[in-house]
């Protein structure tokens, strides 16, 4: 008999977690946010052909995030028709998805925490280390944004690494990475406040995410060591 086909699989569902995540970010975005608002935004970068309005302000990351989505479905489609065929169908589009899901809901966000304010290069580097001293300065948009920093991470890198399927190991990864990101706008001079509550909201938003999917990704495997072990055949 045959070892080299891979094992049978239920129908792909793997899509749904993905399809229903992207659906509540959005639902998210139009109750926090009026539609004719961010119209609005999205179309400032339309009525200058300066490149810095698209790479170096909010507006037009935004504008280019939204234009990258058909070519990232494009991007993951083509990933999960390549592996269907040693994966299996289920496993092609979970892998394929999360990978491509977690890139585009990421990038951007650290893009923007990467804009230099005015004074970047001349005015020092400032820290605030004070846990939630900051928050009573960052009003309801900066605390939004900063959950959202590494939300895609956190909801779907589980469903790619089995070494990420554990609430606690989401919320250090996050929380590193949201340090390499204050570490770097202190090192760099970009005029911004290194602060200890972006750290912590960036990991909580990775964390929250992480048990919004969870529901889709504990039964899967996890890394080796990280779980109870099977017993030996016989």
């Amino acid at each position: 008999m045959s070892h080299d086909a891979p094992p049978a699989e239920p129908a792909p569902t793997a899509r749904w977690p993905v399809l229903a995540g992207l659906a509540v970010l959005g639902l998210a975005i139009v109750l926090f946010f009026p539609v004719g608002m961010v119209l609005r935004m999205l179309s400032v970068p339309l009525r200058t052909a300066d490149w810095q309005t698209w790479v170096g302000t909010f507006n037009g990351i935004a504008l280019l995030t939204l234009a990258a989505l058909p070519v990232a479905a494009l991007v993951a489609w083509a990933l999960a028709r390549r592996r269907r065929r040693t994966l299996g169908t289920t496993a092609a589009w979970r892998r394929s998805l999360a990978e491509v899901g977690t890139v585009y809901g990421t990038v951007p966000w650290v893009w923007v925490t990467m804009l230099p304010g005015s004074g970047a290069g001349v005015v020092p580097g400032r820290l605030s280390l004070v846990p939630l001293q900051d928050l009573v300065t960052m009003g309801t948009g900066g605390i939004i944004g900063n959950l959202l920093v590494f939300a895609a991470l956190g909801a779907l890198a589980p469903l790619r690494f089995a070494a990420l399927r554990s609430v606690p190991r989401v919320l250090a990864l996050a929380a590193g990475c949201s340090v390499l990101i204050e570490v770097t706008q202190y090192v760099l001079r970009l005029d911004r406040v290194s602060s200890v509550d972006d750290v912590l909201l960036n990991a909580a938003g990775a964390g929250l995410a992480a048990l919004v999917s969870r529901p889709w990704w504990r039964s899967l495997p996890r890394a080796a060591g990280t779980g109870p072990r099977a017993a030996p055949a016989t």
